[in-house]
Parts: structure tokens; sequence; C-alpha cells
């Protein structure tokens, strides 16, 4: 077994949460190593996940608005037909390059790079396996570090009595790869990738179901988003189910039969394909944890850190999913450069209570902050105001106009509490409402900021307006 020589930092995955951290750990004069077990660099979300999932969410919506919108603009299209081939190898030429560009960023940063499975034989040294070529044995090196940081992300949680296998009954990465549109197609979840997969393939001619156990489907967001959004997108062709529970799935045929429960009764629905995604677990097997004696969250399974992102074991940190909160790319990104200026000693930090998210769907979704039944619930005097993408101008030149864009602050101070918009650019809108918030702003202050015209932007500075001269 070689040994290699000590490094100040070994960041275990390159995914959101690790390459960020080990490009800042260099940037600070740390010698750094990331670790990857496969062969590809960026991680799930790169790879399987955030990127793929855009990239055919952009293709299929613009194969919808050709053979469908496009005439509401004079643009004579004729015949649309899909080379579905031909797409799919456009998503893979995208993550292709955005993982090139990864590992040159480390390259010219000084990272030192390693593939292979990580695994902690001590707090401060990890055996690393990597794949033969089939023939000679599996190679194997011992790393030093005086620091480790945890960044191997999550995998799908599966459901009771529905097993993956890959073909009929998927996860989230096999759904990114179907070789046919499927007739019939099953969502178990309505969560974010319930919702998006879904929009991806009843836009390319699948009949699309989705069936949430809970009583609304993206629980997370402000109920008044939430139902507008489900309305949009049965509008749009969703069948979605509320308050339903799956019982059990099985494979017959060629086709999968789910059975389901209702409040008031069980049914059989058949689909071509069932995609579960209900949500994810931290990516914790294999790696030693539990020999060293790391803490975890016995109900979730995820690390427990302090405020600097270091586990029990003091120069042992985690971030991203392994660690409580939302499972997004960015919040990774954020807590992956917070723990290595800490490790630094400097100040780093990440404010949970400003970080977006995003559901890109058709219309968009992005909130930053509070909704408003959490705004109740914990009993803050707060206004509320929104204002409709039918009142702006740059809306109605696009010809999408369903949305609004919603304002929460408190009921004493006009701080921002949260900000809630659903409708057409919301994702890029969401950046100068999180900022707003970052900055501890009032509506007033997005009142007296100007906002170019025309833009969609100006929803925003409209809702202020509503909650600013409401309380006058």
């Amino acid at each position: 077994m070689a040994t290699k020589e000590r490094y100040d930092l070994a960041v275990i995955g390159s995914g959101p949460g690790g390459y960020p951290a080990a490009v800042r750990a260099a940037q600070l004069g740390l010698k750094t190593v990331c670790i990857e077990k496969s062969g590809q660099l960026g991680g799930v979300c790169l790879n399987s996940g955030c990127i793929p999932s855009k990239a055919l969410l952009d293709s299929s919506e613009l194969y919808h608005l050709a053979k469908h919108r496009m005439i509401e603009h004079g643009i004579q299209t004729g015949d649309v037909r899909l080379d579905l081939p031909a797409m799919m190898a456009r998503k893979a030429q995208i993550v292709e390059g955005l993982t090139r560009d990864v590992r040159q960023l480390l390259e010219r940063n000084r990272v030192d790079i390693v593939h292979g499975q990580a695994y902690l034989e001590a707090p401060d040294r990890i055996s690393v396996t990597r794949k033969g070529d089939g023939e000679g044995p599996q190679e194997k090196e011992t790393i030093s570090a005086t620091n480790i940081l945890l960044a191997t992300g999550s995998v799908p949680i599966s459901v009771p009595n529905i097993a993956f296998d890959g073909e009929r009954i998927v996860s989230s990465t096999e759904a990114l790869n179907f070789e046919s549109v499927p007739g019939r197609l099953g969502i178990v979840g309505g969560g974010y990738v319930g919702l998006e997969l879904g929009s991806v393939w009843q836009r390319l001619g699948a009949d699309v179901t989705v069936i949430e156990m809970l009583d609304q489907a993206a629980g997370l967001l402000d109920g008044q988003v939430a139902r507008t959004l489900s309305r949009l997108l049965k509008r749009q062709g969703l069948d979605i189910h509320l308050k339903t529970r799956v019982i059990d799935a099985s494979v017959k045929d060629g086709q999968v039969d789910v059975s389901l429960e209702t409040k008031k009764k069980s049914v059989t629905m058949g689909f071509d394909r069932l995609l579960v995604c209900v949500g994810r677990r931290p990516l914790v097997d294999g790696m030693g944890l539990g020999a060293l004696g790391i803490e975890k969250d016995p109900a979730t399974g995820r690390i427990i850190v302090d405020a600097s992102y270091r586990t029990n074991i003091p120069n042992l940190s985690a971030v991203g999913d392994m660690i409580p909160g939302p499972m997004l790319a960015h919040k990774a990104s954020a807590e992956g450069v917070a723990a290595v200026e800490c490790m630094a000693g400097l100040p780093g930090e990440a404010n949970y209570d400003t970080i977006p998210s995003v559901i890109y769907t058709a219309p968009e979704v992005a909130s930053v902050g509070l909704t408003q039944e959490t705004v109740k619930a914990r009993k803050i005097p707060f206004r509320a105001g929104s204002f409709p993408f039918t009142g702006t101008g740059r809306a109605r030149c696009l010809g999408d106009t369903d949305g609004f864009v919603k304002l929460i602050v408190h009921g004493k101070t006009d701080r921002i509490l949260g900000i809630h918009i659903i409708g057409p650019r919301a994702a890029d809108m969401i950046a100068e409402c999180a900022l707003a918030m970052e900055f501890g702003a009032s509506a007033e202050d997005i009142v007296r900021t100007v906002h170019a015209h025309p833009t969609f932007s100006e929803a925003f500075h409209e809702a202020a307006k509503t909650v600013v001269y409401s309380g006058k």
C-alpha cells in the first residue's frame, strides 16, 4: 500500500460541497487533496441531479413551446418532432463540459485529485481503494491529513415494498436517461424532483401521474404558492393525487402495478415506469464513520456538527447533505467554504435564513425566508402583499403571465421576512431577494430602489409597494 505525503486538508467528495471547499482551502494556503470515488468529478448534482435535469427541463420546454405556443408569436413551426437521443446527447455534452471545468478549476488551484473509495482508518488517515482494471488486484494508498472534510452527498430513499430495479421502478438517476418516452409514468413523491421530472416527461408526451401522501405538493412552499403551482401543473396535464399513500408496487408483463390508498378507498393503477422520489439520505455507508465514533442523528442519519461544521472529532468536519438542513447544492457550497475558513481561523459561516430554493417547473418557483404559515405559527406580527405578473409589461410581451410575487414583512419593523415567487424567471429574480434579506432590507428599501422597465423584477417592486402603501 502506497503512502502519500501529508496534507493540510483532505476533502472526501467532489460535488458542490467538496470542490468549492477544496478550492477555497488552496486559496488560503492549505495543501489540499480531493478524493472522489467515481471517475467523474462534480458529484450527484453535476452528473445525475441539478445539471442534467435542468438541461432536460430547458430542452423539453423549448419542444413544448415550439409545438404549442410559438404560433401565438406569429411563428409557424410546421411539423415539430422529438429527437430524444439528440436531446440526451446534448445533456451529456453539457455534463461532460462542466465536469472538465471542475477538474481544471481544481488543477489550476493546485489541488491534488485522487479517484477511489475512501475509508477513514483514523481521524487523520484515509485509505483509498482505486478501482482495478478487472485483471489485477485493486490498488490502495494511504492519505494522511491534518483536517478531513466529509462532503459525500446523499442517495435516494427507497419506499417499503417498492424496490428499485433500475428499469421499471427507478430513481431520479434512471429517469434522466430513459431511452424512450414512457406512455404512462407514475411518480411517487410530489416534491421538487417529482414535479420537475414529471414536467419533463409530460411535455415530451408521457401521461404523468404524481402521487403525494401529504395534502400539498411541494410541501415546504408557502401555501398560497403551492396551491397555485398545483393548479397550473394540473392545467398543463399532470394528474396530481394528494393524500394518497402507496402500499406496494410490482412488475408484471412489463407493467408496474401500484396499490394506492386514500382516505376513502383503495385502488390499483398501472404504469409503464414508476419513478420513486420521496427524498434522499446521507451517503455515509462504507466509510468507517461508525468505527471512529462520529455522532449522527439517530432519526435522520445525518452527522451532527457544531457552528464551525466540526463533528465530535475536532479535526473532522462535514457539510452538505450529510448534515442537517435543506439538501441544496448552493447550501453545500456555502457550508464547504465556511468550514474551510473556520479551519484556517477565519470567521466562516452560512446564513441559513437567506438561502434561496428553486423549483424549475414552468412557471418557476423560487423562495427565500419564512412562509406565511411559519410566520403565523411563530406568532410574528406581519404584513403581506403580492403582485401578479399579469401587471408587468415584460411578462405580457413574453406571453407568460401566470403567477405572482409575494412579500412578507415584519408588522412593526417593516423588515423583510420572506419572499415567494411563482412565475417567469423566478430563479433569476430570487437573487435580488436573497441579497435584500442578507442586508436586512425593509419593504420600503425595495420601494425606493429603482427597477428597470420593462422587467420581470418590477413585480417584486410592485409587491413591496402594496405592503408599504397599505400600511400608510
